[in-house]
């Protein structure tokens, strides 16, 4: 399979200072690609349709990866539902359309595997899409990316772009947010687990029974599974996706109860005490499994286990956030 990407692509990463979009940035560079563009939130605000249009009349850009959004864990997506939706649906909307509108013919969509329903058969296939209600927890974001999927494969249908959509699964790793209310399940539970260690503390109280399980996807997997897809031809792509079902799922396959998850984090952290679960606090959608066949018979598969990849991201987390010596 050749790559119909040159090395010289003028490749714009939106979102480049975020987790995922980082991490892309990154396995780009070590592929080869340097003509890479990137721009700060203060430097081109997405939500202005205005700015959008003139940065893609300013540069040529023959490749997108649109990795921007507004993210965040169960707490946030209940409190600040407007936030969630509006930004996400603007971000897309803006980046999507000028980028068709000044003649760039491949975007790479990153999605998320809330878009599939809450009682969804396990594993999640990309057919069940639309097939049954969302977690309420994060339907607002949930419909946002579907809006974002629906949005690639229209403009596809339309006007002949490539437009490709990745639905990962949990994602944790280097530069993930470790704020202690706005953060996704791994880097709260790495943060809490960690400073009550530090303090001496016996237990650690965690939302939810902890019987839900889920899938958790080392972002460097995602970074190189993204490039993947963004190699791939027209016509390998086509012979293996859909006109209306063109995303692709992209996880490990295998998930963990999230009482697993917090035990594993306090072996790896060396947390000595307990870990009390409340059950009085939502535990979103009983199970998020990924079924992951579809990118596996276009060649790629994930390469970085849990246990690995959580002690690579707490050491990240000691030396990046905490300064303290690995």
């Amino acid at each position: 399979m050749n790559s119909v990407l040159n090395k010289d692509s003028t490749i714009y990463i939106a979102g480049h200072r975020g987790m995922v979009g980082s991490a892309i940035v990154s396995e780009l560079e070590q592929n080869g690609y340097n003509n890479i563009i990137t721009r700060s939130r203060k430097e081109l605000d997405l939500l202005n349709q205005a700015s959008v249009s003139e940065f893609f009349s300013i540069n040529q850009i023959d490749y997108v990866v649109l990795a921007a959004a507004r993210v965040g864990g169960i707490f946030a997506n209940n409190t600040y539902p407007a936030d969630f939706i509006y930004q996400n649906l603007m971000i897309q909307a803006n980046v999507i359309h000028q980028a068709y509108a000044h003649g760039v013919k491949r975007l790479l969509f990153l999605g998320s595997s809330c878009i599939y329903p809450r009682q969804a058969e396990q594993p999640m296939s990309e057919g069940t899409l639309l097939a049954g209600k969302l977690e309420p927890t994060n339907e607002p974001y949930a419909v946002a990316k579907i809006a974002g999927i629906k949005m690639c494969e229209s403009y596809n249908r339309q006007y002949g772009t490539f437009y490709r959509s990745v639905m990962p699964t949990n994602l944790y790793g280097p530069n993930d947010n470790f704020h202690p209310e706005n953060s996704h399940v791994v880097p709260a539970l790495m943060r809490r687990i960690h400073e009550a260690k530090m303090a001496g503390e016996k237990q650690v109280v965690i939302w939810g029974s902890g019987k839900a399980k889920r899938e958790f996807l080392h972002v460097s997997d995602m970074a190189t599974a993204s490039v993947f897809v963004m190699q791939l031809s027209d016509e390998w792509y086509a012979q293996h996706t859909q006109e209306m079902v063109s995303h692709i799922n992209v996880g490990t396959g295998e998930d963990v109860s999230i009482n697993q998850l917090a035990e594993l984090l306090s072996e790896v952290i060396g947390f000595q005490g307990c870990l009390e679960f409340d059950s009085s606090k939502p535990d979103g959608a009983p199970r998020k499994l990924l079924d992951v066949s579809r990118i596996k018979t276009l060649g790629w598969q994930s390469g970085i286990g849990l246990e690995q990849g959580l002690r690579d991201t707490y050491g990240w987390y000691l030396e990046s956030q905490l300064r303290m010596p690995i």
